[in-house]
């Protein structure tokens, strides 16, 4: 039987309940996928800019979320389009200040998985990854469901 959007919430819910625990999620995991776009982003598909491995992973995390829900998947490309923009500012400190983008990407990407593990410290519990990899997608979108209860948006 297919899990749908709610069993997968309801499972990683489990392991984040403690309060400081998911206000670091809300930090740490738009962080995380930020900067995975912004890694794979260097790794051009084509010559045009936008063709790249970081847009083939946000287009591929699109189609996973439309198999369990459309109105979730809709929220998530809005979500990751904001992100691609955070990526395009960190591009910008490149051709300012010489950063690279895969390097502010790679800290920002360490230190937020530094925050998710001490966030799971708190919390008492292994993260939910552990336990099953799909739970690294369902990350993203635990906390767009969060967001679309409060806004009473069906899903």
């Amino acid at each position: 039987m297919k899990k749908t959007a709610d069993d997968w919430f309801e499972a990683y819910g489990a392991s984040h309940k403690n309060p400081t625990n998911k206000n670091i999620h809300w930090v740490c995991i738009p962080l995380i996928v930020m900067s995975l776009i912004g890694l794979l982003w260097g790794v051009a598909l084509e010559v045009s800019p936008w063709a790249n491995l970081g847009v083939a992973l946000v287009v591929g995390s699109v189609l996973y979320y439309l198999t369990l829900s459309v109105q979730l998947a809709l929220g998530m490309l809005v979500i990751t389009g904001g992100l691609i923009g955070g990526v395009l500012g960190l591009q910008a400190l490149e051709s300012s200040f010489g950063v690279p983008l895969w390097g502010s990407s790679l800290a920002i990407f360490v230190l937020a998985w530094v925050g998710q593990f001490v966030g799971h410290k708190i919390e008492g519990k292994k993260p939910s990854f552990f336990e099953d990899l799909q739970f690294l997608m369902i990350g993203p979108l635990w906390l767009l469901g969060h967001i679309y209860r409060k806004l009473n948006i069906r899903y």
